[in-house]
């Protein structure tokens, strides 16, 4: 018996007759033009100051340490914030969470005890430079999408090495396709039609990104 005539199935029948009932080969994918920048010109250092450029333009903090001075960086960071409740994702460093500050590792924390947190540290996938955003693939350094959404104020861990130039690099940097991906560029902030331009709609008011100079 025959499934019964719908619009959808209408539409979709209609498409694979002006398409030759086909599936596009993977060979001819492959074979598409592709013109736009692929590879970026500018070398590390020069990345790596165009993406502390870009995120500053975005109202985004910015400091930076190398490697073997990241937590006390951390603390510092922590402690001028003035805040004193955070969460972490479960996989980041030990050595990240400074003392004397209450912290709430992320195995499977309810929303509400989330959105009680000042602030929130994690890690990041990558940064591309081009236009000043921090990806997120929300591993267990990085964390799950909720932690960098409810709190007021993100601590996000960048490494220079992690720093490409274009989108498509970034995307050459994937393994296989991530199951989430947050894409950050800058603080949380929105304007209304009268350009009223209020923070902290869409995630945290306030971002602080610490570039860790792991470059020789």
């Amino acid at each position: 018996m025959s499934p019964p005539a719908t619009s959808r199935n209408a539409i979709l029948d209609r498409v694979l007759t002006a398409t030759g009932n086909a599936a596009p080969a993977a060979d001819s994918y492959a074979q598409l033009p592709r013109n736009y920048i692929r590879q970026g010109m500018l070398d590390a250092e020069e990345r790596v100051e165009l993406m502390i450029e870009r995120l500053r333009e975005y109202d985004a903090e910015v400091v930076e340490c190398v490697l073997g001075e990241l937590p006390t960086a951390i603390a510092a960071q922590l402690a001028r914030s003035g805040r004193h409740t955070f969460v972490a994702p479960a996989g980041l460093p030990s050595e990240w969470l400074a003392e004397g500050y209450d912290w709430k590792i992320d195995h499977d924390l309810e929303s509400g005890e989330i959105e009680k947190a000042e602030g929130v540290v994690t890690e990041a996938f990558c940064g591309v430079a081009n236009s000043g955003t921090i990806v997120l693939h929300h591993s267990a350094q990085e964390g799950r999408r909720i932690l960098t959404l409810l709190p007021d104020w993100h601590l996000c861990i960048l490494r220079a090495s992690q720093v490409v130039e274009t989108f498509p690099e970034y995307f050459s940097r994937c393994v296989q396709a991530p199951l989430l991906v947050t894409w950050i560029s800058g603080p949380s902030a929105t304007a209304d039609i009268e350009m009223t331009r209020i923070k902290g709609v869409h995630g945290p008011r306030f971002l602080v990104v610490i570039l860790v100079r792991d470059q020789s």
